[in-house]
């Protein structure tokens, strides 16, 4: 079926084979015409209930630009009352995200067991004026850097306990050993 601007008809029920064949139309179309090289879909609106479906197509230089009107289907009856869900005996904060400045702040609750996880998303505030300048310190940054960069080396030279014990409780003492001496290493 060739590509009909005027189907879907006004309040006609969209069905998937109509769809299929419009698609089929409008590609037949840009096949034919070799100077289209890609298309692209700008927009797709939801429509008021009982709205005809709307496409508006146009070419700018080789691209097909399309914008898509789908109305929204009619409202239907309410569904019956669902069973009552499990009490929850824990909140639990899941995450903290910084979202960018000037984004609406955000709440993810999910239920896991019997525990509400939040994942809260926090936008960024915006930069502040540029404030006054400080006193000058006792240490320059130089000194700070030198002074840091020789505290730890002189862990470097402990071993970690590369050989596992059968014992659970002396093995998990080793691996917590383990981490501690390659926490103190730069």
């Amino acid at each position: 079926m060739p590509f009909d601007p005027a189907v879907p008809a006004f309040n006609a029920e969209l069905n998937a084979l109509m769809l299929r064949e419009q698609f089929v139309g409008l590609k037949a179309i840009i096949d034919a015409n070799a100077t289209i090289t890609s298309v692209v879909i700008d927009s797709v609106t939801t429509l008021p209930p009982g709205s005809t479906a709307t496409v508006s197509a146009s070419v700018v230089g080789t691209v097909l630009h399309l914008a898509f009107g789908i109305p929204e289907g009619q409202q239907g009856q309410p569904g019956d009352e669902g069973q009552q869900g499990p009490p929850f005996a824990t909140v639990v904060v899941a995450g903290v995200n910084t979202l960018p400045s000037g984004t609406p702040a955000t709440v993810d609750a999910a239920l896991v067991g019997n525990a509400v996880e939040l994942t809260f998303g926090i936008p960024q505030g915006e930069t502040g004026a540029q404030g006054a300048q400080g006193l000058q310190g006792d240490v320059s940054v130089t000194q700070l850097d030198n002074a840091i960069a020789t505290t730890s080396s002189n862990s470097n030279a402990v071993n970690t306990l590369d050989t596992p014990f059968a014992d659970a409780d002396a093995e998990q003492m080793r691996v917590r050993f383990n981490e501690l001496v390659l926490a103190l290493r730069r």
